[in-house]
């Protein structure tokens, strides 16, 4: 051997400094990965333990105070001006939300909906308007909340309209529907009153050219005052004024669509709730309906 040279190693000393430092490797590989992974996990799971009963709704019923998990079962009975004569149409629509908390003021809600339809629409392929039934347009929604301070939150989101029902139980459209709106608490009312103004904006995106095109305003002012013994009243839940842009439907005169909507149910329990609401129209230049009554049991937990 020379001087200067690697001295030669045996196959067993060789396959050992090998195994080595592998190890070292996957080692400081596998630090590497718990320093990502430890903070993101620790940052996950604390939030949700953070959040206060205070900031959440267990009935459901409050867009800004979302519970962990809710399921509505929801069931609508509208009539609606049609080319001919009213169209009634029956709706049993199923809703999950759940709630991501990401931070004790950060809150990320998803949403999804399956409406089953039943509608007296007369058209060509129904000319006796008999009742037709099945699935309507389902639809996904992801919305962010943020609580500013115990008084005022707000929030923004997006809903995904998907052309699932069928001619004439859905739209034809792919649809998307932009969300916003703020909430101000109104314990001078009551501990579980608020203010809750929330704009949608409904345009369709694609799908089938020869259905109109929708592109419409809605906007809903919830005032909830919270009555004794856990009833409520709710004045304006649904974003039910509208405004439309689009294409007019049957009977439409002008653009406007102000009716008269109000909510009023009560908290079964601290999980359950149940709800009835009752829409008529102020003005219908733009019809949307000419009755509407909903009834909504929630689940939470």
């Amino acid at each position: 051997m020379t001087r200067g040279s690697t001295p030669d190693r045996s196959p067993l000393a060789r396959n050992t400094i090998d195994r080595t430092g592998s190890r070292v490797r996957r080692a400081a590989t596998d630090r590497r990965w718990a320093a990502l992974l430890v903070p993101l996990a620790l940052s996950w799971s604390y939030p949700a333990a953070a959040q206060s009963p205070e900031s959440q709704d267990r009935s459901g019923l409050d867009f800004f105070r979302p519970p962990p998990n809710l399921f509505q079962f929801q069931y609508e009975y509208r009539t609606a001006p049609g080319s001919t004569r009213d169209v009634t149409t029956q709706t049993l629509n199923l809703r999950y939300d759940h709630a991501f908390y990401l931070t004790p003021t950060w809150t990320v809600v998803t949403r999804t909906d399956l409406p089953l339809l039943g509608r007296n629409t007369i058209n060509s392929s129904n000319p006796n308007g008999n009742y037709i039934y099945g699935l309507g347009d389902a639809d996904i929604q992801a919305a962010v909340i943020h609580d500013l301070d115990k008084r005022w939150a707000v929030g923004f989101g997006a809903r995904l309209i998907t052309p699932t029902g069928e001619d004439p139980l859905g739209s034809g459209k792919w649809r998307i529907m932009p969300i916003v709106g703020f909430r101000v608490a109104l314990p001078e009312i009551s501990k579980s009153s608020y203010f809750e103004p929330i704009f949608r904006y409904d345009v369709s995106v694609a799908g089938d050219l020869t259905r109109r095109n929708i592109s419409n305003l809605q906007f809903g002012p919830a005032l909830n005052i919270g009555l004794p013994d856990r009833w409520f009243v709710t004045f304006y839940p649904s974003q039910d004024i509208r405004i439309n842009f689009g294409d007019p439907v049957a009977g439409q005169t002008g653009r406007l669509f102000l009716p008269l909507d109000v909510r009023a149910g009560k908290k079964l329990s601290d999980n359950v709730a149940a709800s009835l609401e009752i829409g008529v129209p102020i003005i219908k230049d733009y019809p949307v309906y000419n009755f509407k009554s909903q009834f909504r049991l929630n689940i939470t937990w």
